[in-house]
């Protein structure tokens, strides 16, 4: 059974695990004086944070349209008997949905199954890894589905952020800015949980956020594969990764670059750390991640990528 796997540019993957699993990806839009590129095709991350850097001007991003997905299923059934097509978090992006509207366009349509990963970057990528392994070892369609499904419940994301500038500059900060000034030199850490985005707390410095982001991971218990993700410090990225090999192997810690789309709102300095656990482990990273209820600070929503309002806790 021939199945293909599809994905969108915000999975961040490393170029080796596209290569070896011959992983599709649909390209996510950014707009940037007046011109529309494709992420990862016509703009490269480093052109993205050379610009944000060197001038004030916003850059917005925008999801594939029903037609690029229809384009690209379309083609792949030529050869395929089946698609899965793992999207970007379907609570914070209109890519899951356009996935979902290319589909029903397809007379076959039973040929493919969109799934909403309920994460980004390579949170995201670790599933489409896995379905690209387990398709590549003869899997059937359902058995693959059904893994990748029960693998989202077991797949951790944390990040932490250089600054809020950039978030500051598209204008979406809204209640928040009030508080900006006394913020932007602080490193928020954020986690992903049900598909949203929440803070679990800040760091001062970025060896302190370096070790916040190895707390977290250490905290799950009976970890398969990990994941590191810089936007613009590839030494910083490494030195994580040698502080996570506690927990696998080296060799299983792949690391990639903060793609165009989700790097606009991430900004330079982002540091990422996807992981994912066997399903039959407890993780104990609840008791960690627990957000205080004390105040509310209302985060920005995103274009496309929208954030939802986060609660972090001020004392």
């Amino acid at each position: 059974m021939s199945i293909k796997i599809i994905t969108d540019s915000t999975a961040d993957l490393p170029e080796e695990i596209v290569d070896k699993y011959g992983i599709q990806i649909v390209p996510a839009y950014l707009v940037l004086n007046g011109k529309t590129y494709r992420d990862g095709v016509d703009i490269t991350p480093d052109e993205i944070y050379h610009h944000m850097v060197s001038t004030e001007q916003t850059i917005t991003t925008s999801q594939p349209s029903p037609g690029d997905f229809l384009e690209v299923y379309r083609s792949a059934l030529k050869n395929f008997e089946h698609i899965i097509s793992i999207q970007a978090t379907g609570r914070l992006s209109g890519i899951y949905s356009s996935a979902v509207s290319a589909k029903n366009m397809i007379e076959d349509s039973h040929r493919i199954r969109v799934i909403d990963s309920r994460l980004t970057s390579m949170g995201l990528g670790l599933l489409v890894a896995l379905a690209g392994r387990l398709s590549q070892a003869g899997g059937t369609i359902d058995k693959i589905v059904t893994d990748v499904k029960t693998a989202i419940d077991n797949t951790h994301l944390w990040g932490s952020f250089d600054t809020l500038k950039y978030l500051y500059r598209g204008g979406r900060i809204g209640k928040a800015k009030a508080l900006l000034g006394g913020m932007l030199n602080i490193k928020p850490v954020l986690t992903m949980r049900e598909g949203e985005i929440f803070p679990i707390g800040f760091a001062r410095t970025t060896n302190r956020a370096i070790d916040r982001l190895v707390d977290l991971a250490s905290s799950v218990k009976g970890i398969q594969d990990v994941a590191v993700v810089h936007s613009t410090t590839p030494d910083e990225a490494k030195i994580l990764k040698n502080r996570l090999s506690h927990l696998v192997f080296s060799k299983n810690i792949s690391i990639s670059r903060l793609g165009a789309g989700l790097g606009v709102h991430g900004g330079p300095g982002a540091l990422i750390v996807a992981a994912h656990k066997k399903s039959e482990e407890p993780s104990e990273s609840g008791t960690i991640e627990q957000v205080s209820d004390k105040k509310l600070f209302t985060f920005p929503q995103m274009p496309e990528i929208k954030l939802p309002k986060l609660r972090f806790a001020l004392t």
